[in-house]
């Protein structure tokens, strides 16, 4: 029986997304990927017929291990219960990105669906709905939050796609990136709260992983707040 017959395509799937957290976007390729499941390229074309196709299934498989969080079981007022289900969820989802670094590009660059991702946006809607928001703005609301997380993970990825490349590029690469990044500071230098931070002591501007994450995702749950006392959710008796 040939190996294009005995591989699933849940087995590529699964094998797809440990290239790409080891190697990024760039580093998957149908070859890579037979290499890796001891198979020919053309055992995996058998079951996936493109890259394109082979990113969506992926990044939707890890969408799976996003947290469906309900309104309604932390005990609080209605406005704390959808809340604590919004913070929850953003940073279930913030843990994925975490995890596999490449999906915030990959939602960038490539048509992503799938019954992953579909339960997690379902869920957040009937977060934003049970807050108070109309259809629309619930839609609104939940597209912004996606919007903010998926962004938030960009630099990471960047980050890790240069450590890739100039870590496989040997020394030569490494000593240039290293020049790149002394450059960086010194044109940074030249802008004062910029050198500030620079400057100052690395005690003075360290934070716990997450807390620049948290920040923002509570302005913009603060935002919301006062978007719905103001009567500007949309939901029912509301302008």
């Amino acid at each position: 029986m040939s190996r294009a017959t005995t591989l699933t395509a849940d087995q590529i799937v699964r094998a797809a997304v440990a290239l790409l957290d080891e190697e990024g976007l760039d580093g998957l390729n149908m070859r890579a990927l037979g290499k890796r499941l001891d198979a020919a390229a053309t055992a995996v074309y058998w079951h996936i017929k493109t890259k394109d196709e082979l990113v969506r299934l992926a990044a939707d498989a890890v969408w799976q291990e996003a947290e469906l969080t309900a309104v309604g079981g932390g005990g609080g007022d209605e406005g704390e219960g959808w809340r604590a289900a919004a913070t929850a969820s953003a940073q279930s989802l913030w843990g994925v990105v975490g995890r596999h670094p490449w999906l915030s590009p990959a939602y960038g660059a490539y048509v992503i669906y799938g019954p992953g991702k579909a339960r997690h946006d379902d869920n957040e809607l009937a977060i934003y709905e049970a807050a108070g928001f109309g259809a629309r703005e619930a839609w609104s609301a939940a597209a912004t939050v996606l919007t903010y997380v998926m962004g938030s993970g960009l630099l990471p990825a960047l980050q890790a796609g240069l450590a890739r490349r100039f870590t496989e590029g040997g020394k030569a690469a490494a000593d240039a990136y290293e020049a790149m990044a002394d450059d960086a500071l010194e044109v940074a230098k030249q802008f004062p709260r910029l050198r500030a931070r620079i400057d100052a002591e690395a005690a003075e501007w360290s934070a716990p992983a997450g807390s620049g994450f948290d920040f923002g995702l509570n302005a913009i749950l603060d935002g919301f707040e006062v978007a719905l006392a103001r009567g500007r959710g949309g939901g029912p008796g509301q302008g």
